[in-house]
């Protein structure tokens, strides 16, 4: 019997020592074949090339082009460098350039403001599991499914001034699409459709990965089903929240196809990214001039964009 405890001490094994994390990157390398080394380059070189060649060097080169007064036809050799005038043109002489940021704004207030909110509350009742919610989420969300311009389409059987169908409901003759006073809510009536099922199920997303004792939490307490949301589900979602922002900001920066297939972002529904269409491949063909608002959109999606990747890496590093 004395001799047990130390039988049992030389079996005894001491803990294997700890790795630093680029020892056992190297180790797991070493257990790489060849091929899976191949694989796993090709698989982040591939989209790597990708992302520069159709993004990044298109966007460096807008940025450069917007210094200059190309005009498309001439030889690279002979562009001639401008400086800052063409986004001097565009702000001072420029007339449809105010009313494209007037109603980009518009457009984010109404996505921001009443189809945003509106996609959160969805997300919640269909939270809620009620019977026949996965028909809803999917008649909800076939809206994102579609382009823009398919949607474009579907609301001119709606708004059509002598065959559509709100005009023969309520036996009106609003020209919807025509008049320059309505044509911009009419528009955004049916891109913010298309958003709110977007919204929708990023939200869902999100609530299905709270955790249910924060709520149980908030009901022991004797809070409110509202209060309980907004005061403990709501801000655990904030990289949600954040990512709902910056979809909503672009949304309403890249509003084209709509505007396009309605009047070709005319009379009414001037938006920045049609005036970028109207000047690099409309018949002006100005492609400086274009590049310049083009460069100020990407300055601005940059801002957002920044700030949520700043907020992801923040939360990374917690």
């Amino acid at each position: 019997m004395s001799d047990l405890p130390l039988i049992q001490a030389d079996r005894a094994v001491a803990p294997p020592a700890a790795t630093t994390s680029t020892g056992g990157r190297r180790r797991r390398l070493r257990l790489l074949s060849r091929t899976d080394r191949v694989v796993i380059t090709l698989m982040v070189l591939v989209p790597l090339l990708l992302v520069t060649g159709f993004v990044w060097l298109p966007a460096a080169a807008t940025v450069l082009l917007s210094g200059t007064n190309w005009d498309g036809i001439g030889p690279l050799n002979e562009i001639e460098f401008v400086g800052a005038r063409n986004y001097s043109d565009v702000v001072n002489i420029y007339p449809p350039f105010v009313p494209a940021v007037q109603h980009n704004l518009l457009w984010l207030a109404a996505l921001f403001v009443v189809a945003t909110p509106f996609g959160m509350f969805l997300a919640v009742l269909l939270d809620k599991e009620l019977r026949g919610s996965r028909f809803y989420q999917t008649a909800l969300y076939l809206p994102v499914v579609l382009s823009l311009a398919l949607i474009g389409f579907v609301w001119q059987l709606l708004y059509s001034r002598d065959q559509g169908l709100i005009n023969a409901v309520f036996g009106s003759s609003i020209d919807w699409y025509g008049d320059s006073n309505v044509n911009i809510w009419a528009v955004m009536v049916a891109s913010g459709w298309r958003h709110v099922g977007y919204i929708m199920l990023l939200y869902l997303a999100g609530l299905k990965g709270v955790d249910p004792s924060l709520r149980e939490a908030a009901a022991v307490d004797g809070a409110s089903e509202s209060r309980a949301f907004f005061r403990v589900v709501f801000p655990v979602m904030r990289p949600i929240n954040i990512i709902v922002l910056v979809v909503t900001v672009i949304e309403s920066l890249r509003a084209f196809d709509l505007v396009w297939v309605v009047n070709k972002g005319r009379n009414g529904l001037e938006l920045i990214s049609a005036l970028v269409t109207q000047n690099v491949v409309g018949e002006a063909s100005r492609i400086g001039f274009g590049s310049a608002l083009a460069t100020i959109m990407l300055v601005v999606s940059l801002v957002f964009i920044t700030i949520y990747l700043a907020t992801v890496m923040r939360e990374n590093r917690e």
